[in-house]
């Protein structure tokens, strides 16, 4: 049935995504072990500070296997330790530091979704400095805010991004360092590499690492300090329960300024010397043209968040009718993809099941925070509950999601109500506001202000978004506008959000 399905797609994905298909080889799965529901992700602490290295350091002994795929093309291991030690030495030479150990000096960079990236966060490491990733598509006030607040003492940027950031660095005092491109600046010896791998592991497992901002749930965003030694436990943790092995291919999709897209879908493969496929933007049509595509490298591990598994659903009812192609899909995903992952935010029951149906696939939910990476998993092999309200280890430990009503979870992005009210309130039309989140079957939550204007003022929608465009993240920028008399508020002059949920969205 399976090599009927595959046969019969294979003659109709061409018209879907020409020069898709490949010869395929059915590759049948071992029956899976049963398990407990919810894992925890144990992880290991090391017993002594030699035992704690940045994932740079066991590139070595991946040499000229291929890290990265991304626009530019592939990238080996070696590739990517030479571009990393050349960008540590110019780091340290900008910063005057001969040592080449800047002793936890911040490191603001801001890159593209590509192997630049990995050079960045490797050439911070490699100077004994703390990497601070910056969100590409954040407004400039955003990244200032990230770059002071941290106290970065440098700021890489990439090629295209120069334009847009260096006036801010100058204006805050940072020096600017570009990246250089792909294969410029000539290339570093095997031998010369291993001798500049600085400081000594010995130094490793009680320095900081990098600094991940939170999403600003509760006001401002804040800067959470994770030490090599916590990235390693979450990595290590993951890479056991999952299974991660150097064969693994991961399509990677997901910004790279949060856990998710950083340790999840970029650490963990490069941690085991697995290969990773880079995509600028999320494309629907992109990511099921890698998924069904049997060309090398072939993907075998997928992770998003909850919208995204229902962007490609959408695509999937619109583009992929014929019964053919649908076995195929199903058949093609069950045979030679080991693991679907969602996160960053609850994934509604109807796309679990759906998600299943089109691909044979439960996905397998985790639950962490910025704070602390990764904590609870479903199992690998096993029953997998859904929702990410509780999970359980041992039978008797559970943890509860967070439903405070300030906080909104739109897309995978938490987006903090507080802080987008503080931003409208900046608008001259705007008096009074208060910024709620109905639910959405596509982005989870959608962000809704109400708002109390100004005598006599107007503001549509698209006028709010046009003003909030400088200013804020394109998924805090709210969708829909509920203009007022007055805002209800409480005798302590407090708003119950709940109330307007119920008042406005009865369904």
């Amino acid at each position: 049935m399976v090599e009927e399905s595959l046969r019969a797609g294979r003659m109709l994905l061409p018209l879907l995504f020409p020069q898709l298909c490949r010869p395929l080889r059915c590759l049948l799965r071992d029956g899976r072990r049963a398990g407990c529901p919810h894992r925890a992700l144990h992880t290991a602490r090391a017993t002594c500070s030699s035992d704690i290295t940045p994932v740079f350091t066991r590139a070595l002994a991946f040499g000229d296997k291929v890290a990265i795929v991304d626009q530019h093309g592939e990238h080996t291991y070696r590739d990517l330790l030479s571009r990393s030690l050349r960008l540590s030495q110019e780091i340290c030479r900008l910063l005057q530091c001969p040592s080449r150990d800047l002793k936890e000096e911040r490191i603001s960079f801001l890159c593209p979704n590509d192997a630049s990236y990995v050079v960045a966060q490797w050439a911070s490491w490699m100077s004994g400095a703390i990497a601070v990733p910056l969100y590409r598509k954040h407004p400039l006030p955003e990244l200032e805010y990230v770059i002071q607040d941290s106290q970065s003492a440098l700021l890489i940027a990439a090629q295209e991004f120069l334009g847009k950031i260096t006036p801010s660095a100058q204006k805050l005092g940072v020096p600017v360092l570009p990246l250089p491109r792909p294969g410029a600046g000539g290339s570093t010896s095997p031998a010369a590499t291993e001798e500049g791998l600085l400081p000594s592991c010995s130094s490793w497992k009680d320095r900081g690492a990098m600094i991940i901002y939170t999403s600003g749930t509760t006001g401002r965003p804040k800067g959470v300090l994770s030490t090599h030694e916590n990235v390693q436990a979450v990595t290590t943790g993951l890479v056991e329960k999952w299974e991660w092995k150097k064969e693994d291919v991961i399509l990677h999709v997901l910004p790279l300024h949060h856990v998710h897209g950083v340790i999840n879908k970029l650490q963990c493969p490069l941690w085991v010397g697995a290969t990773c496929v880079m995509f600028p933007e999320f494309s629907a049509h992109a990511v099921w043209k890698k998924l069904l595509s049997s060309q090398a490298p072939r993907v075998n591990v997928f992770m998003a968040v909850p919208t995204i598994y229902a962007k490609l659903m959408e695509y999937y009812d619109e583009h992929f009718t014929q019964p053919q192609v649908q076995d195929f899909v199903r058949a093609f995903c069950q045979e030679n993809i080991r693991l679907m992952v969602s996160g960053s935010a609850a994934l509604p029951v109807p796309v679990l099941e759906k998600w299943k149906s089109i691909t044979g696939h439960t996905l397998l939910e985790r639950y962490g925070m910025t704070e602390i990476g990764m904590a609870l998993s479903n199992p690998l092999h096993g029953v997998r509950v859904p929702g990410d309200t509780a999970a359980y280890k041992d039978g008797v430990y559970w943890i509860k999601g967070r439903t405070s009503v300030d906080i909104i979870k739109n897309g995978g992005f938490k987006v903090s109500a507080l802080e987008v009210e503080r931003q409208l309130l900046a608008h001259p039309h705007i008096t009074d506001v208060a910024v709620i989140g109905p639910p959405d079957a596509v982005w989870g939550q959608r962000v809704s202000a109400v708002v109390k204007l100004r005598r006599g003022e107007m503001l549509s929608v698209r006028d709010l978004k046009d003003w909030a465009r400088d200013t804020m993240a394109p998924y805090a920028i709210p969708t829909e506008l509920i203009v007022v008399e007055e805002i209800p508020r409480n005798q302590m002059g407090k708003v119950n959000k709940k109330e307007l949920l119920k008042r406005f969205y009865p369904a």
